[in-house]
């Protein structure tokens, strides 16, 4: 037997050494026990990781890449997940209250989106082109929400970014790419699930070109982002950083396919209202001008077109990558009423819920929802106020509660007046 051997044998006799590679647990940094007297050391499992990562069976960091069959839990769309558009409405009419004519283009452009992804190599004569869409409306009327609930129905990734941190590449501030990077860390690094998601880009109007002509100088954050963004959302193989571009420069790109993503992007395009209305008022002079033309100036955001988006800055190139337009109608009261109770994920339930969790019965006077109502739209924040307006009235039942002996609590019209009163 020779030396090196009887060394081996040594060191498995002695019951404390790792099983591949024999070496004894004081020469290592850490000895992992399993069953039936095995062990592993750490160096075993570090050899083991590089292995893993060198065959491309798991990513940096952990996180899956796609390569096996249950790599990630989005799993490839087939005909029978794809609902009608009348399915799909019906499906946000539960979360989202309103919007009926955002729902019914959203809905069609969701479907035919998808409907293409399915057919693809069917249609050798016809080539289908993307169903992009911008949400146009004040902030608080459920832009993101949404986009969000569209995603959740279809079980595709969902990212959402903003575009006023994205600059010019060579700036300061995030590139274009980044974008894609969120959606790979939403689908746990499956390209192929990645390249069938969604990427909902909020405040696009702030990317807007600050002058009507074309920028001589740099506008970095803004035209020189709309350009940026022209390929990504025609459809194009991008070289994406995983883990941001600027902050690890030495890592391994990741190639995805932006032609079968769908971009949604939404902003309140504060003040094109007025733009909306001087195209009115201008196609309205003359003789030819019917009485039937006559505009609706409660709800001017109903007219807008696509000029109205180039007018207010947006390039022509970006809004022809863009083909369905539409609006979010304002939220009026008793839309606001029924956002508070109504939905699946409403707030008082969210509220209700919590305090359960606490085995507390939490109960709200009619007139509480008034009266929240009535605050939201004196402040003019849209649903997102009423949130803030039920915080401010929940916030020290939410502290005290918890901690006492009392199981129930019922909100009233002077309790909710008083917190709000504290709270301006």
């Amino acid at each position: 037997m020779t030396q090196k051997t009887r060394k081996s044998t040594e060191r498995k006799d002695n019951g404390n050494c790792c099983s591949f590679c024999g070496t004894p647990a004081d020469e290592v940094q850490l000895m992992f026990n399993g069953g039936n007297g095995a062990c592993i050391c750490s160096s075993c499992i570090e050899h083991g990781y590089g292995l893993l990562v060198e065959h491309g069976i798991i990513g940096d960091g952990g996180r899956t890449k796609g390569k096996g069959k249950e790599a990630t839990k989005f799993k490839p769309l087939t005909k029978a997940d794809l609902m009608r558009p009348d399915r799909i409405k019906s499906f946000l009419d539960d979360y989202v209250i309103g919007q009926d004519a955002a729902k019914r283009y959203m809905s069609v452009a969701v479907y035919n989106h998808y409907k293409r992804l399915l057919a693809k190599g069917k249609t050798e004569d016809v080539e289908l082109d993307k169903s992009n869409i911008v949400l146009v409306g004040p902030t608080g009327t459920g832009k993101t929400l949404m986009a969000r609930t569209i995603a959740r129905l279809l079980h595709v990734p969902f990212s959402i970014v903003d575009a006023t941190a994205l600059t010019q590449a060579g700036y300061v501030g995030e590139d274009v790419e980044s974008i894609l990077s969120r959606l790979l860390q939403a689908a746990d690094y499956d390209v192929a699930a990645a390249e069938r998601g969604i990427i909902f880009i909020d405040e696009i109007d702030k990317i807007a070109r600050k002058g009507d002509n074309p920028s001589i100088t740099r506008d970095v954050s803004g035209e020189g982002v709309q350009q940026a963004l022209l390929k990504i959302l025609e459809g194009t193989v991008v070289n994406v950083p995983p883990q941001g571009g600027r902050k690890h420069p030495d890592q391994k790109y990741i190639q995805v396919d932006t032609s079968n993503i769908l971009f949604i992007c939404g902003g309140a395009f504060d003040g094109i209202e007025k733009k909306i209305a001087m195209r009115l008022n201008t196609n309205a002079i003359g003789y030819g001008t019917s009485s039937k033309q006559r505009v609706n100036e409660q709800n001017i955001m109903s007219y807008i077109q696509p000029q109205d988006l180039r007018s207010f800055g947006l390039i022509p190139e970006l809004i022809g990558r863009l083909p369905v337009l539409t609006y979010m109608e304002p939220l009026e009261r008793e839309a606001l009423r029924s956002i508070l109770t109504e939905p699946k994920n409403s707030i008082i339930r969210q509220y209700e819920t919590l305090m359960a969790l606490d085995d507390i019965k939490l109960t709200f006077d009619a007139e509480v929802l008034d009266y929240i109502v009535d605050k939201a739209i004196e402040f003019k924040l849209g649903a997102r106020g009423l949130r803030s307006i039920c915080e401010a009235i929940m916030m020290d039942v939410m502290f005290d509660m918890p901690e006492g002996e009392v199981k129930e609590f019922r909100v009233t019209l002077d309790y909710a007046k008083s917190k709000i009163d504290k709270a301006a």
